[in-house]
């Protein structure tokens, strides 16, 4: 039987943030690379960040992500809009589907993120408030724009009352609003929303329309006006290809990784948001050069050839 030669050195599925960084550092690295990306991002959903360093003004995240594409593609980095179908282990190479075909590749770096979940709300209407500022779901990223606003909280449960505490850092003006029913808290809850001094409606809510410069929800108190509301439903971890790989994961869906973001399967390696961590493109950058430092001195341990070609 023909063994299957890898025609990469690294497959990375994913283009956000991490995956670029990654495929950056590994093209100078001198090493073949190809970028799989669903065109999913997160952050190319950010109208504009001013958390991320070296942009004064701030900087649109698809702006960030076009630019990150350009320089990858500088260093001979092909990116190409796909879905990976299928990823599975064939002897010390891995193999993928997407397209029309099946590629073997000796790494593989999956940097595939999370997907938010929404409130109830139309998708234009989604996509809309989205980049006017009135639906905003990190409060670590742009918490200090909602100073001192009236900011509402699709939510219930110790998560969502925990982003509600957070906000109290930037504005007195939080209410909680179930996205169902009612709101059942504990007893230890139950103090933290009367010192924190947080409304609590109940649902269930729906994100109706844009006024002015308002995001209108109704709720079983009828119709509010909020300057920004924030969804804390939580998200879902794109990390199938990981497990179908059989990796460990967190009860979450999280990807564990080494320190180094190593996967517990020989060759797999995983960074950014699919990995438990802190959702933030600087820190998504940060994993993606580590992944891609530690994946280019693991092949070369692999590969005495390659430490003749490629400094350490």
């Amino acid at each position: 039987m023909m063994k299957n030669v890898a025609n990469l050195d690294c497959l990375i599925i994913g283009g956000g943030p991490a995956g670029l960084t990654a495929a950056i550092y590994l093209a100078r690295f001198h090493l073949k690379v190809r970028v799989i990306d669903a065109d999913e991002s997160r952050a190319r959903w950010i109208p504009c960040t001013h958390n991320h360093a070296g942009y004064p003004s701030g900087i649109a995240g698809a702006a960030l992500l076009d630019d990150m594409r350009e320089q990858a593609r500088n260093f001979g980095v092909v990116i190409e809009t796909a879905r990976v179908t299928r990823l599975g282990a064939a002897g010390d190479v891995f193999e993928a589907e997407w397209g029309n075909g099946t590629h073997f590749s000796r790494s593989v770096l999956l940097a595939t993120g999370v997907v938010n979940r929404k409130p109830s709300i139309a998708q234009p209407l989604h996509d809309e408030a989205l980049a006017q500022g009135l639906l905003r779901y990190c409060p670590v990223c742009d918490g200090y724009e909602v100073t001192d606003k009236n900011v509402g909280v699709i939510g219930t449960g110790s998560a969502a009352l925990a982003e509600a505490v957070f906000l109290r850092s930037f504005t007195e003006f939080v209410t909680l609003v179930a996205p169902e029913g009612s709101h059942d808290f504990n007893a230890e809850d139950q103090a933290k929303i009367a010192q924190f001094n947080i409304a609590l409606i109940d649902g269930p809510a729906q994100v109706l329309r844009i006024d002015g410069k308002h995001l209108i929800v109704r709720c079983r108190a009828g119709e509010l006006a909020f300057d920004s509301v924030y969804p804390a439903l939580g998200s879902d971890v794109n990390s199938d290809l990981a497990v179908a790989l059989g990796a460990k994961t967190s009860d979450e869906g999280a990807i564990i990784v080494d320190g180094h973001q190593r996967a517990d399967v020989p060759g797999l390696y995983a960074a950014g948001d699919v990995v438990l961590g802190l959702d933030q493109i600087s820190h998504a950058m940060g994993e993606g050069g580590v992944a891609a430092t530690t994946i280019r001195n693991d092949l070369a341990a692999a590969c005495p050839m390659m430490r003749e070609h490629v400094r350490d």
